[in-house]
C-alpha cells in the first residue's frame, strides 16, 4: 500500500525596499527553526536576496503591473495568493519580518480551517478586518483574491485602505474566513505594553498563551529592546526579553 504523501509546510515571508535588511529574514528563519518541530521549507519573496541565509529559498516578488505613483499599501503581499506561484504546492504560513516568536508554533499548522488570519487589534475589534502579519492558506486555492485585485484595482484601493483589509473581505465573501486563537498573536503595542500612564513604570510583558508577538506602529523589535516613545502617550519601557527570542 502506497504511503500517503505528507503536504509540504512552507513559511513565507516578503522583503522589499530598505526598511528591513537580510538580518530580519535570517532571524525569522532561526526563530522558526527553534519553535516549529515539523519539517518546513522557508521562502522569501524579495527584490534583493543579498545576505539571506542559503537555507531560505528566494524568489522574485511576482509582478503586479499596478500603478507605482500612489502610496504603497502592502499590496505586494497579495501575490502570495496567486494560483500559480513558482510551482509551489502545500500549506503556507505567512509571517511578517517584524514579528517575534516566543513559543512553539506547531498549532498554526495543526488547527483546521481553509484560511486563518489574526483578528485585528485595537478598538476596531468589531470589524472583520484581519491583521496579515500571520496568515495561513493552501497555496493556489485562493487565486481569485489576486485575480480580482488586478481586475478591479482602482475600485478596490478606494474601498480598502490596505492589503489586509481587502484580503480579509475577499476571503470572507468567497470562503470560510477564520481567526487564530486570540491569545496566540498578541500585539506588542496593545497587549504587552500597559496603557497610559502605567506604561511609564510597568515593563512590557508577554501575555499568557502568546506564540507570536506582533509589532505595528512606531515600535518594531529592535526599538522594543531599548524602549522609547512614539506619540507622547505611547511611552514604552525597555523590553530586553525581546532580544532573548529575536535572534
Amino acid at each position: 500500500m502506497a504511503q500517503k504523501e505528507i503536504p509540504t509546510k512552507y513559511i513565507f515571508c516578503m522583503k522589499w525596499g530598505t526598511l528591513y535588511g537580510a538580518e530580519y529574514v535570517n532571524r525569522l528563519f532561526s526563530m522558526v527553526q527553534q519553535h516549529l518541530t515539523s519539517n518546513f521549507k522557508m521562502v522569501c519573496f524579495t527584490d534583493d536576496p543579498t545576505g539571506i541565509n542559503e537555507a531560505v529559498a528566494c524568489y522574485d516578488i511576482p509582478e503586479m503591473g499596478i500603478r507605482t505613483d500612489i502610496p504603497e499599501r502592502m499590496w505586494k503581499k497579495l501575490t502570495t495568493l496567486k494560483k500559480e506561484l513558482y510551482g509551489l504546492k502545500g500549506t503556507a504560513l505567512f509571517l511578517d519580518l517584524d514579528i517575534v516568536i516566543v513559543d512553539n508554533i506547531d498549532c498554526f499548522f495543526e488547527v483546521d480551517g481553509s484560511f486563518r488570519i489574526i483578528k485585528d487589534h485595537g478598538w476596531r475589534s468589531w470589524r472583520i478586518t484581519g491583521n496579515s502579519s500571520v496568515y495561513r492558506f493552501e497555496i493556489g486555492k485562493h487565486g481569485y483574491v489576486f485575480d480580482d485585485f488586478l481586475s478591479n484595482f482602482d475600485e478596490i484601493r478606494k474601498l480598502h485602505r490596505n492589503e489586509q483589509e481587502y484580503l480579509t473581505h475577499a476571503i470572507n465573501d468567497n470562503d470560510n474566513l477564520q481567526y487564530w486563537d486570540k491569545a496566540w498573536c498578541p500585539s506588542f503595542k496593545y497587549d504587552c505594553v500597559s496603557r497610559f500612564p502605567l506604561a511609564f513604570w510597568k515593563k512590557p510583558t508577554i501575555p499568557k498563551g502568546a506564540k507570536i508577538i506582533i509589532f505595528h506602529g512606531e515600535i518594531n523589535p529592535h526599538k522594543a529592546v531599548e524602549g522609547g516613545r512614539g506619540k507622547w502617550y505611547r511611552y514604552v519601557r525597555a523590553a530586553p526579553w525581546v532580544a532573548d527570542y529575536w535572534k
